[in-house]
């Protein structure tokens, strides 16, 4: 008599990795589980924020905002890719995404790789791919050095000139918006 064996097998969750910045971070991390990962419906958002009573996420810190910003996961018509949105959630604080201010209630797709910053907090956003279509993990990890630093963005940087000795510049993203010029201001 044959048997039929069959093997379930385990769907691969996206993996949605915030590496977290802060320059002072003592206790600030403390209610978040840092290094493990935790499994989220997809159709739930990610709440980050001070209250944990509203935030599943929350921050040890009074500066930041009660909902300061979600992640939600959506999927393209057509694709079976999950991808992010992220919303800011502050009525007071603006966030930046890859260098993008975002006001409250407005939001940006993610790309794979996002920096995003808020107050003095930096967060690198990295999505892992997978094929589920209803969880995905979260993953919060803590960092050293500023993500900014590493990918080159708002880092100041000296440049010589002469009689002067040096002079300070700051290095931003490139902008998507069109620069203007005069035809006339230029010798």
């Amino acid at each position: 008599m044959a048997v039929s064996q069959m093997a379930e097998t385990e769907e691969l969750l996206t993996c949605l990795r915030i590496q977290l910045y802060h320059p002072e971070p003592q206790n600030l991390f403390t209610y978040l589980p840092m290094n493990r990962r935790h499994k989220q419906e997809a159709e739930d958002p990610v709440r980050l924020g001070r209250a944990a009573e509203v935030c599943q996420f929350a921050l040890n810190d009074s500066r930041v905002s009660r909902k300061q910003l979600a992640l939600q996961a959506f999927r393209a018509p057509g694709s079976t890719e999950m991808r992010f949105n992220l919303q800011n959630l502050s009525r007071k604080a603006c966030l930046q995404v890859n260098g993008i201010m975002l006001g409250y209630l407005n939001g940006a797709e993610l790309p794979d790789k996002a920096l995003i910053r808020f107050g003095r907090y930096e967060l690198l956003v990295l999505r892992e791919p997978g094929d589920c279509e209803t969880h995905f993990d979260v993953l919060f990890e803590w960092r050293g050095v500023p993500p900014s630093q590493e990918m080159g963005v708002g880092v100041a940087n000296s440049v010589p000139i002469m009689d002067s000795g040096g002079a300070t510049l700051l290095l931003e993203a490139p902008s998507n918006v069109p620069s203007e010029s005069d035809e006339n201001d230029s010798l």
